[in-house]
């Protein structure tokens, strides 16, 4: 017996491509800001139409393709069987290809619900949940028929992610068609805000955290060569987190029209969540002891520990902003642009690179990678990107919320609004260079990949390869 690969195959090569579209995007509307000629006057390349096709496309592109993918690698060699419903499985490949290629095309014309992270029309969003449906089948029924009666907590991370989706994507897509393009929500004002933050924070939560949690949990302690740190704390992190993170989405909606106490409920169950957070970061961390030595040598494991690292910074950040009076500094500036940043490319990407380092060589019968030189250039190419993505964000947000607050003696403003927009300029050259670094990175794994898959034999890997698990479970 044998494991269903292909389909892994496919999400693990597209997971590069879309990596490269989308950020490419990314540094094209952060050109705009610095120079808003380069739209060149047309509509469809207009930093309004362009900006939800970066976030849809590195979201769930990238990301979407990255956690189907190795959800379904990791769902096999935990469960020790194949995966459930084939053909399934390869619908929900290209049928989730299909939704990106619907989004590249609707976005930049201007079919848009308008809603953050929500942006896709009906028709769309149908498409999606049935895909969706079809993905909770393959990977719950493969759980159901696993030989193994332990259930590895990555896959509890990866199941909360597909169940949470699940009910985040239909609560806040509920809405009344009146053509094949339009339509509007059922819900209306303040209602329809809270809603959206419900869904779009807890995307964040269960998208970009929850599954790539499930990813360090199993390519940690495999490129480690050893156990989770503490198996016992990695259950306690998974439920302390999914109970918590639910209630933390009124912390978009400070000094707004929202009652005052839900943006309190939210601010407290924001400052809640640094302690599970932090848990998970620090049985990442863990996971290295008595191997910290690998990190001289091996470039996997240095994207995956400075994953970790930004992941504990933005989990601390994120609750700090959540603080009403910081909030009141640092709402509508870059600084939350720094923020979102450092959790998706500090967290996410280089999470998600270094798994899919650890993860392709062992698709195509290889000990590594084709070039480790290469991984080890794309590593810093990125560090170095990042930081001063974030750097310049940072500055530029905190110089932002000062100027807006400072106040003449008669009371009138103390800057115009086009004096900061002149202020951040130079922010935004930096930012740009960081953005131009990591999307070259991508390049160079690009051809890492190519080389490391071409003319390979994929030969297929045994069912008995082990999982690294703690102690507890063993």
């Amino acid at each position: 017996m044998t494991y269903t690969d292909k389909v892994v195959r496919q999400f693990a090569v597209m997971t590069v491509v879309w990596g490269i579209v989308g950020m490419a995007v990314g540094v094209l509307i952060a050109a705009q800001l610095w120079l808003p000629a380069l739209n060149f006057d047309v509509a469809w390349l207009s930093y309004g139409r362009l900006r939800p096709l970066h976030t849809n496309a590195v979201i769930f592109a990238f990301g979407g393709s990255a956690l189907i993918g190795t959800s379904l690698y990791v769902v096999q060699r935990t469960c020790h069987v194949r995966l459930f419903a084939e053909k399934l499985a390869s619908f929900v490949f290209w049928g989730w290809q299909t939704v990106i290629v619907a989004a590249a095309i609707t976005l930049p014309l201007g079919i848009t619900q308008s809603k953050e992270y929500a942006e896709l029309e009906w028709p769309i969003d149908l498409l999606i949940t049935v895909v969706w449906v079809a993905y909770a089948v393959v990977f719950f029924g493969t759980i159901i028929k696993r030989r193994v009666s332990h259930i590895y907590v990555a896959n509890w991370f990866y199941a909360a992610f597909i169940l949470t989706i699940a009910l985040l994507h239909i609560v806040n897509n509920l809405a009344i068609p009146v053509s094949l393009v339009k339509s509007y929500p059922i819900y209306s004002g303040a209602v329809d805000a809270m809603v959206q933050w419900w869904y779009g924070h807890n995307a964040v939560g269960f998208f970009l955290t929850a599954g790539f949690l499930a990813m360090m949990y199993y390519f940690v302690p495999k490129q480690a060569e050893g156990p989770v740190y503490s198996y016992r704390l990695s259950i306690v992190h998974f439920w302390a987190l999914i109970a918590i993170y639910m209630w933390a989405g009124p912390h978009h909606l400070h000094y707004t029209a929202l009652p005052d106490w839900i943006q309190s409920l939210g601010m407290v169950f924001s400052l809640i969540l640094l302690a599970p957070s932090w848990g998970g970061m620090i049985n990442g961390m863990m996971t290295l002891s008595g191997a910290w030595h690998k990190l001289r040598t091996d470039p996997v494991l240095k994207f995956m520990i400075v994953a970790l690292s930004f992941y504990g910074m933005s989990t601390f950040e994120g609750p700090m902003m959540s603080i009403k009076t910081v909030n009141a500094l640092s709402h509508y500036t870059d600084w939350t642009i720094g923020h979102v940043h450092s959790g998706a490319l500090g967290w996410v990407a280089m999470m998600t690179i270094g798994s899919l380092y650890c993860l392709i060589p062992r698709l195509v019968g290889e000990k590594e990678m084709h070039s480790i030189r290469a991984i080890d250039l794309h590593f810093w190419i990125s560090t170095i990107g990042v930081v001063l993505y974030i750097s310049s964000m940072w500055i530029a947000g905190v110089m932002q919320g000062l100027m807006w607050r400072a106040f003449n003696d008669d009371g009138s403003l103390t800057y115009t609004f086009i004096e900061t927009i002149a202020a951040t300029k130079p922010y935004y050259v930096v930012r740009l260079a960081g953005g131009v670094l990591f999307l070259s990175g991508m390049f160079v794994m690009a051809w890492n990949v190519w080389h490391t898959m071409r003319n390979k034999q994929h030969e297929p890997v045994p069912a008995s390869a082990p999982a690294y698990w703690g102690g507890e479970s063993a």
